[in-house]
């Protein structure tokens, strides 16, 4: 395959950045679209065209959220449910021009060229996306009896990976649909609706201090999200707040 790359350049966060076209041929349809970047690097460095560009990865498996690109305007790219990282070449076809550049979003700045900085993220779960009690040593699977219902929907709100999709997708950067999988993955659960109040009230004070946007439910979040986390945690999540105002 003959492959048509227009990808951002940005050497830092205050460079005003721009595109950049190359061109990779013999581009194998079993590629990864990162192990197309390392070849595309490769080639930047063999040939001296270029620096190689920067882009995030670690696992590789669709676990860790590091790969976080807008490709062709979609998050991650055109594949349902997938990472960039588990999407391949045979989703495109020869001869294509495809268009890659960072999340764009004011609390996700870009630090260069494809990285952006998703450390508001964090930011918020260290405002209260954990359980802050002394468990003591681990208990029998079925001392907590838990209905398998809220077992499932606190599992399938666990695993947000916090990649960013939401945010990239969302017309107003809203952060809405991985705080409320946060939030939901305790709420279910007994135990963590001991500091439920607390929780989400400091979460959600957190978003709107990080700059992250309002909801207006397109649900481009949940369309574009690779894990398929439903907006019906963000339903959700606003009951929770709305109770811990009025208690």
């Amino acid at each position: 395959m003959k492959i048509k790359l227009q990808i951002w350049r940005q050497k830092s966060p205050k460079d005003k950045g721009q595109f950049k076209t190359y061109t990779l041929e013999d581009v194998s349809p079993e590629m990864s679209f990162l192990e197309m970047l390392d070849a595309l690097n490769e080639k930047l460095i063999t040939t001296g065209e270029d620096e190689p560009v920067a882009f995030e990865h670690d696992c590789r498996e669709g676990i860790c959220g590091c790969c976080s690109l807008y490709i062709n305007g979609r998050p991650h790219g055109p594949a349902e449910k997938t990472t960039t990282c588990e999407l391949h070449m045979r989703s495109f076809k020869d001869g294509s021009t495809i268009v890659i550049e960072p999340f764009r979003a004011k609390s996700f700045p870009v630090m260069r060229d494809l990285i952006v900085d998703r450390n508001a993220f964090d930011k918020i779960m260290q405002a209260g996306g954990f359980i802050n009690i002394d468990a003591g040593s681990a208990l029998d699977a079925n001392t907590h009896l838990i209905k398998k219902e809220y077992a499932d929907e606190a599992f399938n709100s666990a695993i947000c990976i916090g990649c960013g999709a939401c945010v990239a997708a969302c017309k107003n950067a809203s952060a809405m649909l991985f705080v409320s999988a946060k939030v939901s993955q305790y709420a279910l659960l007994e135990q963590g609706k001991v500091e439920g109040k607390e929780r989400v009230e400091s979460m959600v004070a957190k978003m709107d201090e990080l700059g992250f946007g309002n909801c207006t439910n397109t649900y481009a979040c949940e369309v574009e999200c690779p894990k398929g986390i439903s907006v019906e945690n963000i339903a959700r999540l606003n009951r929770e707040f709305i109770n811990a105002k009025l208690s």
